[in-house]
């Protein structure tokens, strides 16, 4: 190995780290905004620095060699180091600044994020917040591997949400997933809208798993005619009278809404929590992001 070696540059270590998650250059190169040549031109630099092969052809695909695959290992304690003293250097000026990356999805964009913001202006004026809508599967990974500092995320009865090494979890509040139905409909108990019209999310959510689960240990298949991930069309759905849905108390919570909210066998609860990477546990932007979030949970959830 060369004497060279010992100057790798933490870029370059960083897209060996992210070809090892992300599986291909096109994947690496949307991720980090660089052109898939670029990716290329870079690993192939990190290879004449370790001075040994790091990948290798494998179908059409870039697979790493078992040199390659021990390096990936290390970038992430490396990354995960810089990382920590980045956090550092932040806490040292003992009040919170910077920028705060979040992914939420949109119950707790809807409920959560305006207030929280309104908290943050008076605590923190200093923490400028970048948000973006993002599935909580989706976005749990993509907070493991960078992209986000911190996580808002959910996690449905009987279905545990996407585990990720070096991600911490808190648990900020839980609420009720009730039975919607429009304003003059008949029903009062889930089997009694058995024959009616849904409106769910799409096939692959958390929140569709739940509510078939519940239907068909009601005894009943329901007849999902709308599927939309947008919860005030679903609100509005089930508001004129078009379909009955289920839907989570933090939604709604605090402002008049057309449609009546009946209990669920069992009364479940979703949880919803925080995560961010361990490596960001000293980050007093990353704390008072936590805590305006923790301070804006409605009352009464």
């Amino acid at each position: 190995m060369h004497p060279e070696a010992l100057l790798l540059d933490v870029r370059r270590l960083r897209l060996l780290r992210e070809l090892r998650l992300r599986g291909t250059i096109a994947a690496v190169a949307a991720a980090l905004a660089y052109a898939p040549s670029a990716v290329s031109q870079q690993l192939s630099a990190l290879e004449r620095e370790v001075g040994v092969p790091l990948t290798r052809k494998h179908g059409r695909r870039l697979a790493l060699t078992p040199q390659g695959e021990l390096l990936a290992q290390h970038a992430e304690g490396i990354l995960a180091a810089l990382e920590s003293a980045e956090r550092a250097v932040a806490a040292s000026l003992g009040r919170p600044v910077g920028t705060v990356r979040v992914a939420v999805f949109q119950s707790a964009a809807l409920g959560l994020v305006p207030q929280m913001l309104r908290i943050l202006a008076e605590t923190a004026p200093e923490v400028r917040v970048e948000m973006v809508q993002r599935e909580p599967e989706t976005a749990l990974y993509d907070t493991f591997v960078g992209d986000f500092d911190l996580v808002v995320a959910e996690q449905y009865p009987g279905h545990a949400a996407p585990q990720h090494p070096g991600l911490d979890r808190q648990l900020l509040m839980t609420d009720a997933l009730r039975l919607a139905v429009p304003p003059d409909s008949p029903v009062e108990r889930l089997t009694d809208a058995a024959h009616l019209a849904w409106v769910m999310e799409p096939v692959g959510a958390a929140s569709r798993h739940f509510g078939e689960q519940q239907c068909r240990v009601a005894g009943f298949e329901p007849d999902v005619r709308f599927a939309t991930a947008d919860l005030q069309a679903q609100m509005r759905l089930i508001e004129t009278g078009h379909a009955v849905g289920i839907m989570n108390d933090l939604t709604w919570a605090g402002a008049e809404v057309g449609f009546r909210a009946l209990d669920l066998p069992g009364a479940p609860r979703r949880e919803v929590f925080t995560a961010a990477r361990t490596a960001s546990d000293s980050s007093p932007a990353i704390a008072a992001v936590r805590e305006a979030l923790a301070a804006a949970v409605p009352a009464g959830l």
